[in-house]
């Protein structure tokens, strides 16, 4: 199982990490000190699990929570924090498990068990697009999209099995599913659940954030108050 740790003091981070050490069949792929960069990992290295904190500066592990529950995919979420009164809203967010720090070897491990348990269970089947690959027709569940990109002549239906092209304009698609995606660029649509956040470039330039995927499509001048606006509900 591959574990993202996200707390801000780094020698919980470090205990945490050295704790996993001793787990089998556990990997930490990244260890992070707060919740922006917990979500832009989460995008960037989809792990299967994530330690999360609470009480972190700027966004903390409720949001974060909330951020990634939207997702059709999410990592499995195991809070790690001192306070006991966020207990009924971690389960409440569907988190794995609940453990009080100091975090004792044996409840991580039960802890990671139940997450295992989770990771396991077939996901719902959703709607689809109608896409072709090598001539022939088939359907792609809207959880399999990534993002939807279009040049001149073609929509491109991007996914982690790989891109296959749909005679669906984006214009159609955003119409058919208005609650399932959100335009950043007039040639670019998101699913709403796969949006993690924005990021901007050395010049300025806002990018998306999307969870499964490491391209990051420009966010243009003219959709970007909507997509913050979407980000902070």
């Amino acid at each position: 199982m591959r574990v993202l740790i996200a707390d801000d003091e780094p020698l919980a981070r470090t205990r945490l990490a050295a704790l996993l050490r001793d787990c089998e069949g556990a990997e930490v792929v990244a260890s992070v000190g707060d919740g922006e960069a917990a979500l832009a990992t989460c995008a960037k290295l989809h792990p299967d699990l994530l330690l999360l904190d609470i009480a972190m500066p700027g966004l903390d592990g409720i949001g974060v929570a909330r951020r990634l529950a939207a997702l059709p995919s999410p990592p499995q979420l195991v809070f790690c924090t001192a306070y006991e009164e966020h207990a009924l809203t971690a389960y409440e967010l569907r988190a794995a498990d609940y453990l009080l720090k100091p975090v004792r070897s044996e409840r991580l491990r039960e802890a990671l068990a139940r997450a295992q348990a989770l990771r396991q269970r077939a996901p719902a089947t959703a709607a689809s697009l109608l896409a072709q690959a090598h001539g022939a027709p088939f359907k792609v569940p809207l959880d399999e999209v990534l993002y939807l990109s279009a040049d001149d002549k073609y929509v491109t239906v991007h996914r982690a099995a790989g891109d296959v092209l749909t005679e669906q304009s984006l214009k159609a698609i955003e119409e058919a599913f208005p609650e399932r995606f959100v335009r950043v660029h007039r040639a670019c649509l998101i699913p709403i659940e796969r949006l993690l956040g924005l990021h901007r470039d050395p010049d300025g330039t806002p990018h998306a954030l999307i969870a499964g995927c490491d391209a990051t499509p420009e966010i243009s001048r003219r959709n970007l108050a909507a997509v913050r606006k979407l980000l902070r509900s």
